[in-house]
C-alpha cells in the first residue's frame, strides 16, 4: 500500500525501493480457489510474484467485486498530454483485446482475490467522472490527513460534484509536480486509505499519487530516473516521453490493485500486524520482470525507439510492477514467481 524506500523480503530475496506507511486492518483464509478457471489466463505469469513462505491472508473485510469506477481528482496544473497517459492506463485495465502482454492480463492476477462468498475482484474497471483543481484551492503542501480535504471539496462541490460511491468507487487524487505531501520522496510516492466521515462526510476508498518530476524523480520515477546514490546507473527511456507521469503509472497500478483487494485495510494482507499490513503490491516492490530484485527491475521489453515497458495498453505501453499471486505455490523455494509467456 504505502511506498517505503527499503523493505527486506527474505522470502523472495527482494529489497524494495518504494513502499508505504502503516494502516489498520483479521482471520486466516487457509486456501482460496478462484471461482472461474479463466482467471488463470492461460498460464501467463508475466505480472506476478508468489512463494510458499509468504502467507497472504484474508481477514474477512470487503473487497471490490462490483464494477469499479475510478474518479481522478487532478490537483494543480496538468498538461492535456499527461492526463491522456493516465486516463488511457485506467481504460486499459479492462481492455481485454490489448496486445499481449497487457495491462488487462496484469489485472487478472488481482482478480484472483475473493470475498467471503468466493466472488472475485471485478474484471471491469471504468474511468468515471473527474474533477479539476488547477488553482490549488487548498495550497501546495499537505499532511496525510489534510489531503482528505481535497476529496471533500471534489464530492461536495456546488457544480458537478463527484458522485458518492463507497462500495465500488475509487477516488484517485493526483497532485502535480509542484505539490508536496507529507513524507513524499522520503518514505512514500503514493498511498491509499479511506476518508473519515468527520472530514469528508463519507467513508470512501481513495489513493494519492504525486508527480515526482521536480521533487524526486530518482526515487519515485525509477527506473526512468536514478537516485544520486547509484552512480553509473543509467536511466531507462520512458515509454510515453514523460518521466514523472510514466513513473506515476506504476504507483497508480500499485495503489489501485491494493484498493481493490483491501479497500478498508481489513481484507487481504500478509503479516501479523494490522496496523502495518503488507499488501499484494508491496510484496513485489521494484519487480517488473523475471529475475527482478534489488535495483534490478527484471527482464523488460524495448520498443523500436528504445523505450522500456513491460505491458501494452489500448494504444500505449507502460511499465508497471508485478502483484502477488496468493494461489500459485512455487517449486523454486525462496524466489519470486518467474514469468513465462503463454
Amino acid at each position: 500500500m504505502h511506498w517505503v524506500l527499503s523493505v527486506l523480503l527474505a522470502v523472495i530475496g527482494v529489497t524494495a525501493l518504494l513502499v508505504v506507511t502503516p494502516v489498520s486492518g483479521y482471520r486466516p483464509w487457509p486456501y482460496v480457489k478462484p471461482n472461474s478457471s479463466d482467471l488463470m489466463f492461460g498460464g501467463s505469469k508475466k505480472f506476478e510474484g508468489s512463494s510458499e513462505f509468504v502467507h497472504m491472508r484474508y481477514h474477512m473485510g470487503p473487497v471490490l467485486t462490483a464494477h469499479i469506477t475510478i474518479h481522478p481528482i487532478w490537483y494543480g496544473r496538468w498538461q492535456k498530454s499527461q492526463k491522456k497517459i493516465i486516463r488511457e492506463f485506467i481504460n486499459s485495465i479492462s481492455a481485454v483485446d490489448s496486445k499481449h502482454p497487457s495491462v488487462a492480463g496484469w489485472w487478472k492476477t488481482v482478480q484472483l482475490y475473493t470475498d467471503q462468498t468466493g466472488a472475485n475482484i471485478s474484471r471491469t474497471v471504468l474511468l468515471g467522472e473527474e474533477k479539476n483543481d488547477r488553482f490549488y484551492s487548498h495550497g501546495k503542501s499537505f499532511t496525510r490527513l489534510s489531503i482528505q480535504s481535497v476529496i471533500k471539496s471534489a464530492v461536495t462541490a456546488r457544480t458537478k460534484p463527484l458522485p458518492i460511491n463507497p462500495k465500488s468507487g475509487l477516488y484517485l487524487l493526483l497532485t502535480s509536480d509542484d505539490v508536496y505531501v507529507e513524507d513524499f520522496c522520503g518514505q512514500v510516492c503514493g498511498f491509499h486509505y479511506f476518508t473519515f466521515p468527520s472530514i469528508v462526510g463519507y467513508t470512501l476508498p481513495y489513493a494519492w499519487v504525486g508527480n515526482s518530476a521536480k521533487l524526486c524523480p530518482g526515487v519515485c520515477a525509477y527506473p526512468f530516473a536514478v537516485p544520486q546514490y547509484m552512480p553509473g546507473l543509467k536511466p531507462l527511456k520512458s515509454p510515453n516521453g514523460d518521466v514523472g507521469v510514466d513513473g506515476m503509472i506504476s504507483v497508480i497500478g500499485h495503489e489501485v490493485a491494493e484498493l481493490a483487494t483491501n479497500p478498508l485495510v481489513n481484507a487481504w494482507y500478509a503479516g501479523q500486524d494490522p496496523v502495518a499490513p503488507v499488501e499484494i503490491a508491496d510484496l513485489c516492490e521494484g519487480i517488473y520482470g523475471t529475475g527482478g530484485g534489488g535495483s534490478y527491475t527484471g527482464q523488460l521489453l524495448n520498443d523500436k525507439d528504445g523505450a522500456t515497458y513491460n505491458m501494452n495498453g489500448i494504444r500505449r505501453r507502460y511499465l508497471v510492477q508485478w502483484v502477488w499471486n496468493h494461489i500459485v505455490i512455487l517449486a523454486f523455494v525462496g524466489f519470486g514467481r518467474v514469468g513465462v509467456d503463454a
